[in-house]
């Protein structure tokens, strides 16, 4: 009897890590033995509609170790939203491609839109009586899907954020001239990277000296106060603020200047609020001042890769494939840290239906009265996610990565 296959997507934003998700679900499909092919969608569902997919068996050991260190998306990726009525033929064609390639088994790795996929296949699944098995596997830098303690992808943005960050501070610090610096950090309506600014400070006052989320309305008077204020103390004056943050009547700050396009999903494009806020501090206070937009550096360096966010993001992926081998559908794995000192990961898996559309933001118990800082549990939670160093193999002085040749090739 023929071997069932199993298809895995990769969607939205890459990450550091989403790479090793994918080689531990090649792997655990291996070992399994009842797998016939573990086919790759080429740039996600939208890919695979147009008939564009890959064999992952036929990578080497050694590929799928090089693959495993790899940031952005191996497969390719795409922002591609399902129709809502799963009436909709689109539905009916996929199964039909799906069933063509005699598929059993669908692992989408993503996040929050992806999860949306991923509920709405298996929705689809349910109402026509399909036997395929639809799993949700998590990933972002922007640790805001609901039902998972942290998602991979966020450990290793955190740590090249507050990395970044610390030598940011230390470069601002080098002159006895009065400057301020403004640093913008991806985040949506989540503001758990921005958060991880607060990791780089060396010692209690330590910079940077404010920090603002979007889980709370941005008083850019306020700020201009309290750098004003800061800078009778110190010269420099280091700000980090998350790209969503805006005003108490919902107003982007980045809006302030110009306007925001929306993807697929509704979801605005944002980016600029460090140079909002640089020339208000420049043209209200008067000093020195420069943006820093840290951007998609934040989610592809896998050469400071935090080990510990490596290892899980493998691990997920195995259990997805372990989830959908035992006939579970319509879920998402989830990661659950267990209770004392010391950290440790249990892995279950969640219905997607759940966790799809919600984000979670920050605590609002863990930002300060004043709005401008994390507080200590912030820490509690974030340190053991940054821990171990990940390095790709290196030649030449450059890191060694596994790619598709000429993915973007319109050929």
């Amino acid at each position: 009897m023929e071997l069932t296959n199993i298809l895995i997507g990769q969607s939205g934003g890459p990450t550091a890590v989403i790479n090793s998700t994918l080689a531990g679900a090649v792997a655990a499909a291996k070992e399994s033995g009842k797998i016939g092919h573990v086919y790759g969608m080429l740039n996600g569902i939208k890919g695979y509609l147009e008939g564009r997919k890959t064999d992952l068996l036929d990578l080497t050991e050694e590929e799928l170790r090089l693959l495993k260190t790899t940031p952005a998306a191996y497969l390719g990726s795409c922002r591609f939203k399902l129709p809502k009525e799963l009436s909709d033929p689109l539905y009916a064609e996929i199964f039909r491609r799906l069933e063509e390639d005699n598929i059993g088994y669908v692992l989408y790795i993503g996040g929050n839109d992806s999860m949306d996929t991923a509920d709405k296949l298996s929705q689809y699944a349910a109402s026509v009586g399909s036997d395929i098995r639809i799993i949700g596997v998590p990933k972002t830098i922007d640790n805001d899907l609901t039902g998972t303690d942290h998602t991979p992808g966020y450990g290793s943005a955190a740590k090249f954020v507050a990395a970044q960050v610390r030598q940011i501070v230390l470069d601002a610090e080098v002159y006895r001239q009065d400057a301020v610096t403004i640093v913008e950090i991806m985040g949506r309506n989540a503001g758990w990277l921005t958060a991880a600014a607060s990791l780089a400070r060396k010692y209690e006052g330590d910079n940077p000296v404010l920090i603002y989320l979007p889980e709370v309305d941005f008083d850019p008077e306020d700020m201009l106060r309290r750098i004003r204020e800061a800078l009778k103390e110190r010269h420099a004056v280091v700000v980090c603020v998350s790209e969503g943050i805006h005003d108490k009547d919902g107003i982007l700050i980045c809006e302030l200047t110009q306007g925001v396009t929306k993807d697929v999903f509704g979801n605005k494009q944002l980016s600029g609020c460090g140079k909002v806020i640089e020339q208000m501090v420049r043209v209200r206070l008067g000093v020195k001042v420069r943006s820093v937009e840290l951007n998609v550096t934040q989610r592809c360096n896998a050469v400071e890769a935090s080990l510990t966010d490596v290892e899980e993001a493998f691990e997920c992926g195995r259990q997805g494939v372990f989830a959908a081998l035992e006939g579970k559908t319509g879920c998402m794995i989830s990661m659950e840290r267990e209770e004392g000192e010391e950290y440790r990961i249990v892995y279950t898996a969640k219905p997607v239906g759940e966790i799809s559309n919600e984000v979670r933001g920050v605590p609002t118990e863990w930002i300060t009265e004043d709005l401008a800082d994390v507080k200590e549990a912030f820490a509690a939670y974030a340190l053991p996610l940054i821990q171990g160093e990940s390095r790709p193999p290196m030649k030449d002085g450059l890191p060694v990565f596994l790619y598709r040749k000429d993915p973007n090739h319109k050929a």
